[in-house]
């Protein structure tokens, strides 16, 4: 099959995903004569900080519900990600392989660095880093994804988005094995009552598999990558109907070699040499202490992890050619510590009034540990304070606006390097009936520069000072509606980001600084949800934008990650059947060099086919089968290319309890 076929065929899966549902399901009150209803969908609580159903938020909202996890089939939060309208999907692999600090990414709206990811309110991100393939798709009760800025609710991070991790209390009494192609393994358990969850899960992908290849002045090396393990344990406690403790242990660890795969006449390295490894381990702890009654929430939450990366280098590939090294170990290893507290208090003035006053504080710490290539060792840390304000009034039965203002400064900074920040927003609803709404929302944003880009975190990054916050502010018109089964939702964006800061390398020298640049995005998003309609139900949708970005090196705006997304789903049930397939389409994409312009490549095609059989209560089979089309995609979106793994399947079987 040549290469202009395969692309015609993966646009005409998309498109016929697409064009299935349309098709396929009534409209209108033909819908098994359906009119509005009073259930107008799930309740969103992140985007304000207070219960709203999804059609009266001002604010463009996804909600992943436990029902859709499971019939999908997604192991991971990540995975469950990966296809939602208006997020590019990142990875070094498969099962979300992450390369340490170099993390599976969820960017929404082209921003690299910019989405806040929450557990139950509280942040895990460690100097803004997480790994989302890391936490285990059953321990989810629901996801919320805020796109556009949250900073006035939620500080530093939250620059294109919130996505907040909701996670189940209690326990589903399950134990699930599975086995799949490539040597994949899955076991999981689940156990406890409606106050006391404790939970264990273990997958691994097993067999190597061929994830990248890429151009030197040599020639090309070709890397493959083994053993991506995941591993998690939790307990949650619900002490009473107000207070829920929770603790998370996440382990990762993956394997990376890379070859030498075409080599010129006179190099110093030859075919099949083995040019350098990796392997990369994280460890993480998380832990919270969560309060909430009809005024009150509020979150206490103990971070800590490691991160370690370990092999050899045998081989440099410099600006002037290939260079055999003298001092072929590597290894680096840091450990982070963010520890603090969330407190909000909810007042109703009057039927038209309401108000919510808050405040954060932060505790964070950065270790470089001393190894043989990591020297000295260092220690940063800092502490971040935030005050939040945010008024709902509804001036008539029809319009209401909510203002919010957050001012948010650090102390404690070696080098005295403390920001402080002032941020505001305005969102006004516009209700044309009870399913159908109007939204304007403007919300200015702001990032912190990290420890690591302030002070480098391996032998290869050049410490910036002197980074400045990036600022930016995101301009959104919107448009909801809820009847009966269909939901449809509409997003015109524009963001302008001043000062964002970015990994940019240098070649000659082998290494890579971050510095600020400027972006810009301007873009449509449409869907169209159809649930209920039993045996069937779907989504589509569609993302048209232009992420640009504009660095000093480069001096003009260049494009970035793609113009167009696609993504689709069908579910099916009846009786003891579920089957659910999803696709994700990014096509007029790009890579984007951090030094050099950007360049086209082909579109990638997310797959995933699930299907569940269930012969009674207490037993349950499911076949998972990912990249359902072989494609080889590139998954990733710089100048590496890191490619999706080939078709492969995964069978499960559940025992409840």
């Amino acid at each position: 099959m040549n290469k202009k076929t395969k692309q015609k065929l993966a646009a005409s899966v998309a498109a016929g995903l697409t064009a299935a549902m349309y098709w396929s399901v009534p409209s209108g009150a033909a819908a098994a004569g359906q009119n509005v209803t009073e259930d107008l969908g799930e309740v969103v609580v992140t985007a304000t900080r207070s219960q709203k159903k999804d059609v009266d938020v001002p604010a463009a909202t996804e909600i992943i519900t436990a029902e859709e996890i499971k019939d999908s089939g997604v192991q991971t939060a990540g995975e469950a990600l990966s296809k939602v309208d208006g997020i590019a999907y990142g990875a070094f692999g498969p099962n979300g392989a992450a390369m340490g600090t170099m993390d599976n990414s969820v960017n929404i709206r082209g921003i690299d660095n910019g989405t806040l990811v929450l557990v139950n309110g509280n942040p895990i991100s460690w100097r803004g880093k997480y790994d989302l393939s890391a936490i285990p798709a059953d321990s989810i009760e629901r996801i919320e994804v805020v796109k556009g800025s949250g900073s006035v609710l939620y500080g530093s991070e939250a620059m294109a988005g919130v996505v907040n991790i909701i996670t189940k209390k209690g326990a589903a009494n399950t134990v699930t094995a599975g086995i799949g192609s490539s040597g994949q393994h899955h076991y999981a358990a689940n156990v406890g009552d409606d106050r006391l969850a404790v939970s264990y899960n273990f997958n691994e992908w097993r067999h190597g598999v061929d994830v990248s290849k890429t151009a030197t002045k040599f020639g090309s090396t070709r890397t493959t990558l083994t053993g991506v393990k995941k591993q998690s344990a939790g307990v949650s406690y619900q002490l009473d109907e107000h207070l829920s403790l929770l603790y998370n242990y996440l382990e990762t660890e993956s394997k990376f070699s890379r070859y030498a795969e075409a080599v010129k006449a006179g190099s110093t390295i030859a075919q099949g040499d083995l040019f350098n490894n990796r392997k990369y381990t994280t460890q993480r702890h998380i832990t919270q202490l969560n309060y909430k009654d009809k005024k009150v929430k509020a979150g206490v939450y103990f971070n800590t992890g490691t991160v370690e990366s370990k092999g050899v280098t045998n081989f440099q590939n410099t600006a002037k050619g290939d260079k055999e090294t003298e001092a072929p170990r590597y290894n680096t290893r840091e450990k982070n510590i963010t520890y603090g507290a969330d407190v909000q208090r909810r007042w109703i003035l009057s039927p038209k009034t309401k108000w919510i006053l808050g405040s954060s504080v932060q505790r964070e710490q950065y270790d470089k540990l001393l190894t043989y290539t990591t020297k000295p060792a260092a220690q940063y840390a800092r502490n971040n304070f935030g005050l939040f304000s945010q008024l709902e009034q509804a001036f008539d039965a029809r319009n209401t606006g909510i203002f919010g203002v957050r001012e948010t400064w650090t102390n404690g900074a070696w080098m005295d390097k403390n920001y402080h920040n002032f941020s505001a927003s305005g969102q006004w609803l516009h209700k044309m009936d009870k399913a159908n709404n109007l939204y304007v929302n403007v919300s200015q944003s702001f990032i912190m520069p990290t420890f690591a880009q302030m002070y480098g975190s391996s032998e290869k990054a050049i410490p910036n000072y002197n980074l400045k916050p990036q600022k930016g502010i995101n301009y959104e018109l919107g448009w909801k509606q809820n009847h009966g089964a269909h939901k449809w939702k509409a997003a015109l964006f524009h963001m302008d980001i001043k000062d964002n800061i970015s990994a940019s390398w240098k070649d000659k020298k082998n290494e890579y600084e971050y510095t600020n640049e400027d972006f810009r995005n301007t873009g449509l998003e449409l869907s169209w949800d159809i649930k209920d309609a039993k045996p069937l139900s779907y989504h589509w949708g569609i993302t048209v934008q232009n992420p640009e970005s504009k660095s000093s090196k480069k001096g003009y705006w260049d494009r970035k990650y793609g113009r167009v997304q696609l993504t689709s789903g069908i579910t099916y049930k009846k009786d003891k059947w579920v089957s659910n397939l999803k696709a994700a389409y990014l096509c007029k994409r790009v890579q984007a060099p951090s030094s050099e312009h950007s360049f086209d490549t082909k579109p990638y095609l997310l797959t995933t086919w699930n299907t569940t059989y269930a012969p009674d209560k207490a037993n349950e089979l499911s076949l998972m089968i990912r990249n359902v089309l072989n494609r080889q995609d590139i998954i990733s979106h710089s100048s590496s290319a890191y490619y999706d793994a080939p078709t492969s399947y995964m069978f499960n079987y559940t025992y409840k309890f």
